[in-house]
């Protein structure tokens, strides 16, 4: 992951924070937004594994900005790395703020999932063709 002006990934996830969501100070939750970009992740790693996945780390995590209520939370996420159970997804979260939509980058981590068979035991991940 890097530091860039333009979001990396696929967007795959968009949101509205709400009142409900904001802390003591008034800026939203950062369990919150972690929760978000869980789901994102969690969609990537659906897809590539071609069924069930459960999360197992979340690594380099970074807050850069606060999100604040209003702003609309928008979650990138791409496919990192995939093992043989594994799957590294880097994953950004930016938002749009105020009704002119500046775009501003709040934080970025790579989720760690592993797919799982009806047990919960680990099952092999279809490798990528090529």
């Amino acid at each position: 992951m890097t530091d860039h002006s333009e979001p990396s990934g696929e967007l795959t996830l968009r949101t509205l924070a709400m009142p409900s969501d904001v802390n003591v100070n008034g800026d939203i939750f950062g369990g919150w937004v972690l929760s978000q970009m869980d789901i994102a992740a969690g969609i990537v790693s659906r897809e590539t594994s071609q069924g069930r996945a459960a999360t197992i780390a979340v690594d380099a995590m970074k807050f850069i900005r606060p999100v604040k209520v209003g702003d609309v939370l928008c979650v990138y996420a791409s496919l990192a790395r995939v093992g043989r159970t594994s799957m590294a997804i880097e994953v950004e979260a930016w938002v749009r703020r105020g009704t002119i939509g500046t775009r501003e980058k709040v934080t970025e981590a790579v989720f760690t999932f592993v797919a799982i068979d009806e047990e919960g035991r680990p099952r092999a991940v279809p490798q990528p063709e090529g």
